[in-house]
C-alpha cells in the first residue's frame, strides 16, 4: 500500500504561480496529476516516468505546467505559471501505470487531493 499526500494548493490571482508536491509512503513509479472541477468529471493533466525522462501533458496545460520528480524524496511537483481562472479545481496525484496520457490512464492510488482557486 503506498500513501500519497499532496501540498502546496491555494489561493492565487490569474498569472500566478503555485507549485504542488505530492510526497509517497513508499518507492514510486509512474505518477501522474490529475484535477476535477466543481461539476466536471476528474480529468489528466501530466504524468512522468519513473526516471523522469518522459513526459506528458494535457493541452490545456502546456507550456504552463511542469511535472517533475525527486525520486530521493520519493516526491513528485506540479508547477503551475500563468494560472488561469479555469484551472481552479481539487487537484490529485496518482501512482499510475504507463501508458498514461488525456486518452486514458490506469491509477493504482490516489492522492487526497488538494484544492486550487485562481481568481480573475
Amino acid at each position: 500500500q503506498v500513501q500519497l499526500v499532496e501540498s502546496g494548493g491555494g489561493s492565487v490571482q490569474a498569472g500566478g504561480s503555485l507549485r504542488l508536491s505530492c510526497a509517497a509512503s513508499g518507492r514510486t513509479f509512474p505518477m501522474a496529476w490529475f484535477r476535477q472541477a466543481p461539476g466536471k468529471e476528474r480529468e489528466f493533466v501530466a504524468v512522468i516516468s519513473w526516471s523522469g525522462g518522459r513526459t506528458t501533458y494535457a493541452d490545456s496545460v502546456k507550456g504552463r505546467f511542469t511535472i517533475s520528480r525527486d525520486n530521493a524524496k520519493n516526491t513528485v511537483y506540479l508547477q503551475m505559471n500563468s494560472l488561469k481562472p479555469e484551472d481552479t479545481a481539487v487537484y490529485y496525484c496518482a501512482l499510475v501505470y504507463e501508458p498514461c496520457s488525456g486518452y486514458g490512464c490506469n491509477v493504482r492510488y490516489w492522492g487526497q487531493g488538494t484544492q486550487v482557486t485562481v481568481s480573475s
